[in-house]
């Protein structure tokens, strides 16, 4: 068996068609989404993906309002534009780009945005309205890893889902919205006793620990999708590599599907952003939100 290789990239340029096709048409009633980016300081990776939201909201016809302060910022005049991002209702999103420079606080800066502005899904509300079953702000990584189970699977209800890792950022919220979608979930982690057995009971196997590939094949259920968060640079054979959390060659011959990395997951996770500001603006509107593009 070879697995069904899921496609990160075409789904993600599939999303984001389908986010412009309702960006148009909130347009023609006068109203146009806007998402703002704050970057504190000049680390190269935040510049190089916050210049990639900033085209990518301009390509789907939202506005982009893109903030970019000096590492020096205090926690106070940050705390004032994010107050003044709040009350501005042009914007429907806010993100502040993390990691922050070690003097500010990210909890407190992160809880200083409008819930409802917060289309990363990092607020303590939103975190506590998804683990509730309330209608909230999703982390944007978990969204689109359920986007491309529910594309590729139909129905997720009464299947064993495994996620291995428990950050707040993708983790334990994926495991929110698997249960939502009527799985049944372990989080399972780095210090999970006999981790292979618990990984080989999945019909859904969601790697997000951070450890290159930490997971081989054959703690893959036959047949199982794999869906691989992780983002990992090693070095192999002098050569600088992206690799997942999943041994992906050994993997790729026992899974029913897998997401390959790089080209899985990560596209989706600005398109999600971008489906994000369009559900916080139909929100913010009293709109019906957008089918598909939500948990």
């Amino acid at each position: 068996m070879t697995a069904t290789i899921i496609d990160g990239k075409a789904f993600a340029a599939k999303v984001r068609a389908q986010v412009a096709e309702h960006v148009a048409r909130l347009k023609g009633q006068g109203i146009t989404p806007g998402l703002a980016v704050v970057l504190v300081g000049e680390d190269p990776a935040s510049e190089v993906y916050v210049r990639n939201k900033g085209k990518q909201t301009v390509e789907v016809g939202m506005n982009s309002f893109e903030h970019k302060l000096p590492a020096e910022t205090s926690e106070a005049e940050l705390l004032a534009l994010i107050a003044r991002l709040n009350a501005d209702p042009a914007v429907h999103g806010i993100l502040v780009q993390l990691p922050l420079p070690g003097h500010l606080n990210s909890d407190l800066v992160i809880n200083a945005i409008d819930p409802a502005k917060d289309v990363d899904g990092f607020h303590i509300s939103n975190v506590g309205l998804l683990g509730t079953g309330q209608k909230a702000m999703v982390p944007c990584t978990p969204l689109g890893c359920l986007m491309m189970l529910r594309d590729h699977l139909g129905s997720l209800s009464g299947l064993n889902a495994v996620v291995v890792g428990r950050s707040n950022i993708v983790g334990k919220p994926m495991a929110q919205l698997l249960l939502g979608d009527s799985c049944t979930v372990t989080i399972a982690h780095s210090r999970t006793k006999d981790l292979g057995a618990v990984c080989r009971g999945a019909d859904i196997l969601v790697a997000a620990v951070g450890r290159p590939e930490m997971i081989p094949g054959d703690w893959v259920k036959p047949g199982a999708t794999v869906i691989d968060v992780g983002i990992n640079r090693i070095e192999r054979d002098g050569k600088k590599k992206l690799v997942g959390d999943v041994d992906f060659a050994s993997a790729v011959e026992v899974a029913g599907a897998i997401t390959p990395v790089p080209g899985g997951v990560g596209p989706m996770t600005i398109a999600c952003l971008l489906a994000n500001t369009l559900t916080a603006c139909c929100r913010a509107n009293g709109l019906p939100e957008p089918e598909g593009l939500t948990a």
